[in-house]
């Protein structure tokens, strides 16, 4: 992924059925190849006549967009947005085996959450109370605490000041065709595919920004 201006859309870690039979290859498809890759080019067109924000990161485009120009602050907002939520949520899934080993972060979610059932029962909860698009994340606060948020549409918690370590796009593009408009058992296929290596990795990093 280029680091600003010109973004592109980068591939999936995985090939579009690697996740089959709990996210669906047409899906994977249509969800990276369309409505990714639509983000991207609508961010570049924003940009392309605003040289001021051409050196900026995804993350430092969506940190702080009372900064941006309000002309195009909305613009920027949805499509960074939506590349820098997509690339999380994409990369944020494995088909390996491994998928469940945590190294640092399992300890934190024992100790911030009660137990794993508990973690997983109020994700899931949080991932259901979304009204309409958007997502549920796992982030870290700035006491260095584990905690569940929700954005609405492609707002992101990096807005917020937290930092991301995983997070569910609970769009029903994500998963209509293969679930329809059941997105508890959505929810329940995403738990099947998280890859909470990665998710170790970017808590691992949160803690280093923190410290």
């Amino acid at each position: 992924m280029n680091e600003h201006y010109p973004f592109v859309n980068p591939p999936l870690p995985y090939a579009y059925d690697a996740l089959e039979p709990y996210i669906d290859t047409q899906t994977m498809y249509l969800h990276h190849d369309r409505l990714q890759q639509r983000y991207v080019v609508n961010l570049n067109i924003i940009l392309k006549d605003y040289p001021q924000l051409q050196s900026l990161s995804l993350e430092e485009l969506i940190s702080d967009p009372e900064s941006l120009p309000a002309e195009v602050r909305q613009g920027i907002i949805n499509n960074a947005g939506g590349v820098y939520n997509h690339i999380i949520y994409f990369s944020g899934m494995t088909n390996s085996m491994t998928r469940s080993q945590a190294d640092e972060l399992y300890p934190a979610i024992q100790q911030d959450f009660g137990s794993v059932e508990q973690f997983f029962d109020e994700f899931k909860k949080y991932a259901l109370s979304v009204f309409g698009s958007g997502y549920a994340w796992l982030v870290l606060d700035s006491n260095g605490r584990l905690r569940f948020v929700t954005t609405a549409n492609q707002n992101s918690p990096v807005t917020d000041g937290f930092c991301v370590i995983a997070g569910i796009d609970v769009w029903e593009h994500a998963y209509f065709l293969k679930r329809f408009n059941d997105r508890a058992a959505y929810i329940e296929d995403w738990f099947h595919v998280v890859s909470w290596e990665a998710a170790d990795e970017r808590y691992k990093a949160c803690m280093n920004v923190e410290s």
